[in-house]
C-alpha cells in the first residue's frame, strides 16, 4: 500500500509537471514588429495583416515604430527597447543593413529569434527567415513598363527612396540592368526622397526644369511616388512624362485612375506579415519547424489603368 501511494503520488507529480510545462508552453507568446517607419501606408498594410494574424494565433503583438523618419537613427531606440523587455522573438525591417547588424548579433546573444521582413541585414546567418517582395524582378518590370510606354526613346529619371535600404537598391539594380537592354533610353539622374515627399517633389521638379523633354520616371517607393505626382501635377506635365511607381497606396491607385501613374508595382505587405508571425510563432513553440523557408520571396504584381478591374484588389488596406 506504501509503495501504491509513493507510486501514486510520484505519478501524480509528473503528470503535474507535465501540465505545468504545458501551462508554459501555451503561455501567449510576445513579439515585437518594428516597421521602418509605422506612418507610411505600406507599412500600415503590414500591420493589420501582422495584427489580424497576432490575434488568430494568440500572440501578444508590440507594433512600434517611428511616425515620422526611415532610418537607423530613429529606429533603433525601439528596437533596443524591444530587447532589453526581453520578447520571444522580434520581427524587424531594418532601416539600414550595416546599422541593424548589431541589433540582430545582441538578439542572438539573448536567443531572441529575428525574422526580418521587405529589407533585410547584411549577415543573415542567424535569421529565422527573411521575407520580402521580388525587388530585382519588381525594378526589371518597371523599366520593361516604363521603356514601352515611352516608345523605347528618350530620358528617364529614378526617383530612389533610400541609398541604403535593400529593397530600394535592389529596385534601382534591376531597373537599370533591363534600362541597359534599351539603347535608345537614357537615365539621366537619380535622388533620394528618404521617406519624405517634399525632398522628392522637390528633386522631380529640378528634373523636370534640367531636362525639359523627360520621357519618364521611376519611382521606387511608395513615398518617392507621392512626392513625383505632386511635381508631375505643378508643372502641368501629369501623363505627358510617363511614370511608372512602386508600391500600390489608395492615393496612387486613384492616381493611375486618373491617368499621373502610367503603371504600379504593387507588393503582397499583408501576406509578408502573416507569414512572418507565423514562422515566429512555429519557431518558438516548434510546430511546423520543417515548413519555415530561410527566404520567401513573394511575387509583385504590375497594376495599369487598363488592367485595373483584376488588380485593384491588390490596393494595400490601410
Amino acid at each position: 500500500m506504501r509503495f501504491l501511494r509513493l507510486f501514486n503520488g510520484a505519478l501524480i507529480a509528473i503528470l503535474f509537471g507535465l501540465q505545468s510545462l504545458s501551462a508554459v508552453a501555451d503561455q501567449a507568446k510576445t513579439i515585437a514588429f518594428i516597421p521602418g517607419i509605422a506612418s507610411d501606408p505600406f507599412f500600415k498594410a503590414m500591420e493589420l495583416g501582422a495584427r489580424s494574424k497576432a490575434k488568430e494565433l494568440g500572440i501578444n503583438l508590440m507594433w512600434q515604430g517611428s511616425a515620422s523618419e526611415y532610418s537607423p537613427q530613429t529606429q533603433m531606440p525601439f528596437v533596443d527597447a524591444a530587447l532589453t523587455n526581453g520578447v520571444d522573438a522580434m520581427i524587424l525591417v531594418p532601416t539600414d543593413p550595416d546599422s541593424l547588424q548589431p541589433a540582430v548579433t545582441r538578439a542572438e546573444s539573448l536567443k531572441i529569434p529575428v525574422i526580418t521582413v521587405d529589407t533585410t541585414v547584411t549577415d543573415q546567418s542567424y535569421l529565422t527567415s527573411h521575407i520580402t517582395g521580388d525587388n530585382i524582378d519588381g525594378g526589371q518590370k518597371a523599366a520593361r513598363t516604363l521603356a514601352e510606354q515611352i516608345g523605347e526613346a528618350g530620358k528617364v529619371f529614378i526617383m530612389s527612396g533610400s541609398p541604403s535600404a535593400t529593397t530600394d537598391t535592389l529596385r534601382e539594380k534591376g531597373f537599370r540592368e533591363e534600362m541597359a537592354k534599351h539603347p535608345n533610353i537614357e537615365i539621366v539622374g537619380r535622388e533620394y526622397a528618404n521617406s519624405q515627399p517634399a525632398t522628392a517633389t522637390s528633386a522631380v521638379n529640378t528634373a523636370l526644369l534640367k531636362f525639359p523633354d523627360l520621357a519618364g520616371i521611376f519611382a521606387v517607393d511608395g513615398t518617392s511616388g507621392t512626392g513625383a505626382v505632386a511635381a508631375l501635377r505643378n508643372a502641368n506635365k501629369a501623363g505627358k512624362v510617363k511614370l511608372v511607381g512602386y508600391d500600390a497606396y489608395r492615393v496612387e491607385v486613384e492616381a493611375l485612375r486618373e491617368g499621373v501613374f502610367t503603371a504600379l508595382i504593387a507588393q503582397q505587405p499583408t501576406k509578408e506579415a502573416e507569414l512572418a508571425l507565423q514562422y515566429a510563432y512555429d519557431k518558438l513553440t516548434g510546430k511546423d519547424v520543417d515548413t519555415i523557408q530561410k527566404k520567401v520571396v513573394i511575387p509583385n504584381v504590375i497594376m495599369t489603368k487598363d488592367n485595373l478591374g483584376e488588380t485593384e484588389k491588390y490596393m494595400y488596406v490601410e
